[in-house]
């Protein structure tokens, strides 16, 4: 799994559910009822062209409400982002598709949910298309001799039906060109937004007064190795603190963080530093254990 990527599949039991929906709407063409009337043509010259409609008023709300509550609790428990952007549900048929951007500063991490029947497409295209770390490094290691070709700068990513595609939204990125239908049926359908508000998620008696003011510690015990270093991103980490107060099984879940690569030795030089000064925290006795999830943000 890259730092910055984080693909889930079989993520909704509401898979099935939401993209029925769609199908029943589209079901009969000749159909004039009102529900098939809320599709915007979203065309941006040279950059964007798709269809998109807000995915919240979509759905029935029942079915859509669930899986609202399980992408925030993902969210939560995985990035430390406690909601997401209002999500649109977008439709690409032939023709459809977005040129390379940065989704700067909708959030810290972007979100695909695809209800794309992938297997047994009829249509061509449709990938979500990420730029390669190699490539916003492209010179530091350039060699003359060595050929470069698509899957060398691109990382395409299917969007596969109840899959999950969470990435740095600063990233450059885009989807490849759909070609081949103009059914919607048959075309790319996706729930897309961003997750939202970073800050610690506790499961469990553990005050968040007291994690608060352990977080201000860190940060100043970290303040002089941060200070000429260039750091922008997200590092989400997990761990228990157990009923003794301290801390158990601490783990990175993702990591966006970034710095020019001449310098990444003292990124990763701090973030040790950082995992070292959580694992020795001691909270205080606790009446039972809490599983904390803890975002830190950088920015510059």
């Amino acid at each position: 799994m890259s730092r910055a990527v984080v693909i889930v599949d079989r993520f909704a039991k509401e898979a099935e559910a939401l993209r029925a929906t769609f199908d029943e709407r589209f079901a009969e063409p000749r159909s004039t009822r009102a529900d098939r009337f809320v599709w915007d043509w979203w065309h941006v010259p040279g950059q964007y062209t798709a269809l998109r409609t807000p995915a919240w008023t979509y759905f029935p709300r029942r079915v859509y409400e669930a899986f609202h509550r399980r992408l925030v609790a993902w969210g939560r428990e995985t990035l430390g982002c406690h909601d997401i952007s209002p999500p649109w549900l977008s439709l690409y048929v032939d023709g459809c598709r977005q040129e390379f951007h940065g989704d700067l500063p909708h959030g810290p991490f972007a979100f695909v949910y695809s209800l794309t029947r992938w297997r047994g497409r009829v249509f061509s295209g449709g990938e979500t298309l990420l730029l390669r770390d190699e490539v916003l490094d492209f010179w530091e290691d350039f060699r003359s001799v060595r050929g470069v070709e698509e899957p060398d700068i691109l990382r395409a990513i299917e969007p596969r039906f109840d899959r999950l595609t969470v990435f740095d939204p600063r990233i450059p990125h885009g989807v490849r060109q759909v070609t081949g239908t103009r059914d919607p049926r048959e075309g790319r359908l996706v729930i897309h937004g961003w997750f939202v508000q970073p800050r610690p998620f506790v499961r469990g008696p553990v005050r968040v007064q007291a994690l608060s003011a352990r977080i201000d510690e860190l940060g100043g015990l970290l303040g002089n190795m941060l200070a000429d270093l260039p750091i922008a991103g997200v590092l989400a980490l997990a761990f228990t603190i157990d009923r003794r107060g301290g801390v158990r099984d601490l783990r990175v879940l993702s990591d966006t963080t970034r710095v020019p690569k001449a310098q990444d030795r003292d990124r990763v030089r701090v973030i040790r530093a950082m995992r070292a000064a959580i694992a020795a925290w001691k909270l205080g006795p606790q009446r039972a254990p809490s599983q904390v999830t803890l975002p830190i943000v950088f920015e510059r």
